[in-house]
């Protein structure tokens, strides 16, 4: 989608991203886990334990966002050096909105008797979608995501949500001292989720199904699939080991719900077909996400 966007759009588009994202992710810290005592993991998990252990000093325990602000304010200069300004921006845009939301979006206790399971299910999956729109915008919200985005900057190869899932087990372990292991355990799940469900949004949420057919009838199964379906068809050739002949391997790529149909097209033409259904989870190009 932002491929379309002109590059002052796409760059409002971004930070708009990050705004949603920041405000989901406040929303999941104020109703779902600082009730509980849960602690998702970074610098927020930290102000979750600091706020629980600063209740007898201060009235209700230090505010979240002044904890996250304070502890966010020495990693900007090394992610300046590491990543460049155009990312320490986002970087401090991401953590002041946080500290913004966490500011004026009020705690709120939404069950009178605490469900654990619950709390851990909506809080990961709200904070999951949340860090997904930071990260689409190509920013953080500061904490382990800025940890996570140096280690990414050594270790590419790993994706930005594992990296941060690491350092918020690390974190979340610490909690067990804080709030007890049943409530740690929950938080770990937390931690699970949010991972899987960034990841996800990063990643791209288009499912598709690509199949790899192997036939006799290549070129009758690819006019009927054209015909029939509409959707493109690639052929590729390869070579039968155990018979030693050239075949045509046709890849084509379609929505799960044309899965049946396109089963249907090609045992008609040919009975002893070999067909291998795979999941897609993005699919860019024409008749799906036009780049």
């Amino acid at each position: 989608m932002l491929q379309k966007l002109t590059i002052r759009q796409k760059k409002l588009a971004e930070y708009l991203l990050i705004v949603a994202g920041t405000a989901v992710i406040a929303v999941s810290l104020q109703f779902f886990l600082d009730p509980d005592g849960m602690v998702p993991g970074g610098f927020t998990g930290i102000a979750i334990i600091v706020k629980e252990l600063t209740k007898g000093i201060v009235p209700d325990g230090v505010p979240l966002w002044v904890t996250n602000l304070i502890l966010n304010v020495p990693m900007v200069p090394i992610v300046l050096k590491i990543n460049g300004w155009d990312f320490a921006k986002r970087t401090v845009v991401g953590s002041l909105l946080l500290s913004f939301w966490l500011a004026v979006i009020p705690y709120v206790q939404l069950m009178e008797e605490p469900d654990l399971f619950l709390t851990s299910a909506f809080g990961g999956v709200s904070m999951g979608i949340g860090v997904g729109l930071v990260f689409l915008g190509k920013g953080t919200t500061g904490g382990t995501d800025m940890c996570g985005a140096i280690l990414h900057h050594f270790f590419p190869y790993i994706s930005l949500p594992k990296l941060m899932q690491l350092l918020d087990v690390v974190i979340t372990s610490v909690g067990i001292m804080v709030f007890g292991i049943r409530i740690a355990l929950y938080s770990i799940i937390v931690v699970y989720l949010t991972a899987k469900i960034s990841d996800r949004i990063m990643e791209g949420s288009t499912s598709a199904k690509m199949l790899y057919i192997i036939s006799d009838q290549s070129a009758l199964i690819a006019e009927k699939i054209i015909e029939k379906l509409g959707r493109g068809v690639t052929g590729l050739q390869g070579r039968g080991m155990y018979t030693n002949q050239d075949k045509t391997i046709l890849i084509c790529v379609i929505s799960p719900r044309e899965i049946a149909r396109i089963k249907d097209v090609v045992l008609e033409a040919d009975s002893r077909a070999f067909v291998i259904v795979n999941d897609s989870r993005e699919v860019l190009g024409e008749g799906f996400v036009e780049i």
